[in-house]
């Protein structure tokens, strides 16, 4: 079994606690590493680490020598994509052929955002005040603290990192302890990049402890976080005590909306993709299937008749499609909505509990429910597992009252052949990303992010730099003179 070691100051170090966490296996359900359990002096350390890289050698590289910096990153991520990947599958069970193609994807981010960091630039404001020269530049914010959630950790990173480090931030990197293993891993190849020591820094461990004393540690100026919408209204109450700048990427109850006229067949490959890819638990999942009342009945018949063609098992190989659950309690959560459902008067059509025959005891049968009400706790609450609603409606109107009516806006999906409809819905539909017909599209290009309370500010895209970047104005006085009234502001 391997022991990992947090990553600080560009080297890997004991915890000072002397204690570490078992990390499971989801598939196999048992321990096959284990990682450090960092508490407030480690968080410290690791503060302490990107501020002094802050102010000394990262501080004097040009932003170009940082773009090149993360070109080398981007290459060596590209050239370990196999081992990271196997590495991700052991850590949370999701299926290698899905973390292979995300880490063949990440490198992207780092290109992307190696090449904006040269790009960073202020302006010259034609100020309205005579004999004054004034002018904008855009600085780092400084030590920027990134927790990030077990279901992508090192994709997350990407999001995060990248364009933080773009900017000529460092970060300090606290991943969920339920899948940390990657991104201690993930943090040799900054040292073998030639990052200084201090850019990157890594600290694991729980929550409550490691991830309370970055969010509370006075030398962090900005925190970024992946996970769900009640412990990110925790992280920006907290953070707001000492005036951190936040950024919150949250859950969501996405809906997938398939009109009469569309492509039936690509639109059921898309709801299955939606709800049952990563067995359902990314934040994106598009959990509410709102199908129009002509075609309801034809339609949940062919999502269903692709639902059972999932293969449950091995991560690890290639002919799986559904893998286990990553943690026990989400586990039993997702058992605990299906049971709610049922209560509720959902009528369970496909699946409905847990796969009884696979190693490791946390595998679920993927679930259709229909009959579903707008008022019920399975179309209302964010479950995280491969459990699809399906709720009628009857015209463009009803679509979009059934899709709003939700605390979150993530993301939703448009299926139609009508492409006056998708302008009106994309326009009416309150979430960060609409998807017409596709689903699950990404790109490091596009702003990615949510509102309501599916979060705060965006990753990826342009508009993800910014979100690491203060804004300072510069006034320069060209009067000659001392002024007639010194007590009259110009």
């Amino acid at each position: 079994m391997k022991t990992y070691q947090h990553f600080i100051g560009g080297q890997y170090v004991d915890p000072l606690g002397g204690k570490w966490i078992d990390s499971m296996d989801p598939y196999r359900g048992e321990a096959w590493a284990k990682i450090p359990q960092g508490c407030a002096r480690d968080v410290d350390r690791a503060v302490s680490a990107a501020a002094q890289a802050m102010q000394g050698p990262w501080s004097k590289l040009t932003p170009s020598a940082r773009g090149k910096l993360m070109l080398k990153l981007a290459d060596l991520v590209a050239a370990n994509v196999d081992r990271l990947a196997e590495v991700e599958v052991r850590d949370n069970g999701k299926l290698l052929a899905e973390m292979r193609g995300q880490l063949a994807y990440h490198p992207e981010w780092w290109r992307y955002f190696g090449g904006l960091a040269d790009k960073i630039e202020g302006a010259v404001v034609p100020i309205d005040k005579p004999d004054t020269f004034a002018f904008t530049r855009h600085e780092p914010m400084g030590v920027v603290a990134a927790l990030t959630a077990w279901n992508s950790p090192l994709l997350f990173i990407a999001w995060k990192c990248a364009p933080a480090i773009a900017a000529g931030c460092t970060v300090v990197v606290k991943p969920s302890e339920f899948a940390s293993a990657s991104t201690l891993e993930f943090a040799a190849l900054t040292k073998e990049a030639g990052f200084p020591d201090g850019v990157f820094n890594v600290v694991t461990g729980l929550g409550q402890e490691a991830g309370a004393a970055l969010v509370d540690h006075p030398g962090v100026a900005k925190i970024t976080f992946t996970g769900s919408d009640a412990t990110g209204a925790k992280i920006y109450a907290q953070a707001a005590k000492t005036m951190k700048r936040v950024s919150l990427e949250l859950g969501g109850k996405s809906p997938n909306i398939v009109f009469a006229d569309c492509d039936l067949g690509a639109a059921a490959a898309g709801a299955i993709s939606g709800i049952f890819a990563a067995t359902g638990q990314t934040c994106i999942a598009g959990s509410r299937l709102l199908v129009q009342n002509s075609i309801k009945d034809e339609f949940s018949k062919k999502v269903v008749e692709l639902g059972r063609t999932a293969r449950k098992g091995d991560p690890m190989k290639p002919d799986t499609n559904i893998g286990p659950v990553t943690t026990t309690p989400q586990y039993r959560k997702i058992l605990d909505y299906m049971e709610i459902a049922k209560a509720e008067g959902a009528r369970c059509i496909l699946g409905g509990g847990a796969a009884s025959d696979l190693p490791g005891g946390q595998f679920v049968e993927p679930t259709i429910f229909t009959d579903v009400k707008p008022e019920m706790r399975i179309a209302r609450e964010e479950v995280f597992g491969p459990v699809l609603s399906i709720i009628g409606f009857e015209d463009e109107a009803e679509a979009v009252k059934l899709a709003n009516d939700t605390i979150y806006g993530l993301a939703a999906g448009v299926w139609t052949k009508d492409m006056n409809r998708a302008l009106r819905m994309s326009a009416a539909l309150k979430a960060g990303t609409v998807w017409v017909n596709t689903y699950r599209a990404i790109s490091y290009m596009m702003p990615f992010g949510g509102m309501k309370h599916s979060g705060i500010g965006r990753e990826s895209g342009i508009e993800a730099i910014r979100e690491y970047l203060e804004t300072k104005s510069v006034w320069i006085s060209m009067a000659e003179g001392s002024p007639a009234n010194p007590f009259v502001m110009r």
